[in-house]
């Protein structure tokens, strides 16, 4: 273990850039394909947190981040790993705690809204395209610097051709490993490409180069929604933000205060996050009921 620099690390896994899902329904909750694609995220995620166990790391928290937050079939992630499902409100929104993590691991993501990635979205769909300071702003850009704080360093990233070059561009020594889905359904050996990509997280947890990523602020979002001027002003006018035609302008002095506007936007209104407190264990209640129904839905396939 003399060549890795963590004893822990926090896997944030996503379902899009995982190996069974192919399309928009798949992503879904209890929709078509979606039990499936919760199979290919969940053995996706048990290939690298094997070998990070077999390379020396002492602890794996696996945190399942699609959705509801129950995706990942517990019965399938070696025992030796730490699995949260479901969200919660803090220190790091929707993760909790990062339990002592050091390093960063980003499965099965997506590329940023406004780009031509696969099923490409920033937080919601319902926004078209999220600027930041002039460039596209993704998930693993707000992921990782939420945890910046906690001096989580983000290491290895999978997803799409286009979200790993976006996150490989902006995220200093982020190593990635892409999944082509052009053509999924005739080319793509599942198996073959999680053995690589196990492989290749375990060279990357070996970067020693890599530091938590907290860029300089200040930043201005602009935030295109794809339902045009009368979804921008409704939102503007529920949170305060600045509208102007179909687009919100967000100022912030870091990431992370952008980050918590940005989920007020996408997934809130004041109502809802003054019973977040009530609505979270509802909602990943929801959450753990779907992923039962999911395992039948498989059992009855097979």
């Amino acid at each position: 273990m003399s060549d890795i620099a963590h004893k822990t690390l926090l896997i944030l896994s996503d379902i899009e850039g995982s190996s069974f899902c192919n399309d928009y329904a798949s992503t879904q909750f209890l929709g078509k394909g979606w039990a499936k694609a919760c199979l290919g995220m969940t053995l996706d995620v048990n290939a690298v947190v094997t070998a990070l166990f077999d390379a020396g790391i002492e602890n794996v928290i696996v945190k399942d981040f699609h959705r509801t937050g129950y995706n990942i079939f517990s019965s399938h992630i070696d025992k030796r790993a730490k699995l949260i499902p479901g969200y919660f409100r803090g220190p790091v929104p929707g993760v909790g705690s990062v339990h002592n993590a050091t390093g960063l691991i980003m499965l099965g993501m997506h590329a940023p809204s406004g780009s031509d990635g696969f099923l490409a979205h920033t937080l919601t769909s319902r926004i078209s395209r999220l600027e930041v300071n002039g460039k596209l702003l993704s998930e693993a850009q707000l992921f990782s610097a939420s945890m910046a704080v906690f001096n989580v360093a983000p290491l290895f990233f999978s997803g799409c051709p286009v979200a790993c070059k976006q996150a490989s561009l902006e995220i200093k020594n982020l190593a990635c490993f892409p999944i082509d889905k052009s053509n999924s359904k005739n080319n793509f050996c599942a198996e073959t490409w999680r053995n690589s990509l196990a492989k290749e997280s375990v060279k990357a947890i070996k970067n020693s180069s890599n530091h938590p990523y907290d860029p300089n602020g200040p930043f201005e979002a602009i935030i295109t929604m794809r339902d045009g001027d009368k979804s921008a002003f409704k939102i503007a006018k529920k949170w305060g933000f600045h509208a102007k035609n179909d687009t919100l302008i967000i100022w912030s002095k870091d990431l992370g205060t952008l980050y918590m506007e940005l989920i007020k936007l996408a997934y809130l209104t004041p109502l809802t996050l003054n019973i977040l407190s009530i609505g979270l264990p509802i909602f990943n209640f929801i959450g753990f009921a779907g992923l039962i129904w999911a395992k039948h839905q498989l059992r009855n396939k097979n």
